[in-house]
């Protein structure tokens, strides 16, 4: 599954940043409602789009690996085993 790292690159900028980052001004900066942003970072496994990833590269100022994460799903890795 994939996971979006929306909530842990907010806490990294704003201490490299030194200073506050809402999700108004990300989502003003970005284009992405916030009712998006707050999906993307509450959901686990949350389906979004190329352009959104892009457009919160850009904003944080990060590679595509610092925005997503990949952890394996326990139910594939177990049927995979059991084949």
């Amino acid at each position: 599954m994939i996971y979006l790292q929306i909530t842990e690159l907010i806490k990294a900028k704003k201490l490299e940043w030194n200073r506050k980052i809402t999700l108004s001004e990300i989502a003003d900066a970005t284009g992405i409602s916030r009712m998006t942003l707050f999906r993307m970072m509450k959901n686990q496994g949350y389906n979004t789009v190329t352009d959104h990833l892009d457009k919160l590269c850009a904003f944080f100022e990060c590679e595509l690996y610092d925005l997503v994460k990949y952890v394996p799903d326990r139910h594939l890795s177990n049927q995979a085993k059991a084949a």
